[in-house]
């Protein structure tokens, strides 16, 4: 899997509260912020695969 450069501009209590939550992790901010997404990502994909799955046997 090849890797690209994502630039974010954010406000430095925001920038403060993800390094706290990453240190506790011990974890880098980048790091932190590309696991929180990539878990955000899989939960929305479940998300759908459930309501998919619910729709095709009709429990709704």
């Amino acid at each position: 899997m090849g890797t690209e450069v994502f630039s974010l501009r954010i406000d430095h209590e925001l920038l403060e509260r993800l390094r706290e939550h990453a240190a506790k992790r011990g974890m880098s901010v980048q790091d932190y912020v590309v696991r929180t997404l990539m878990r955000d990502d899989f939960d929305q994909r479940f998300q759908t695969a459930v309501e998919e799955t619910e729709r095709f046997y009709g429990v709704t």
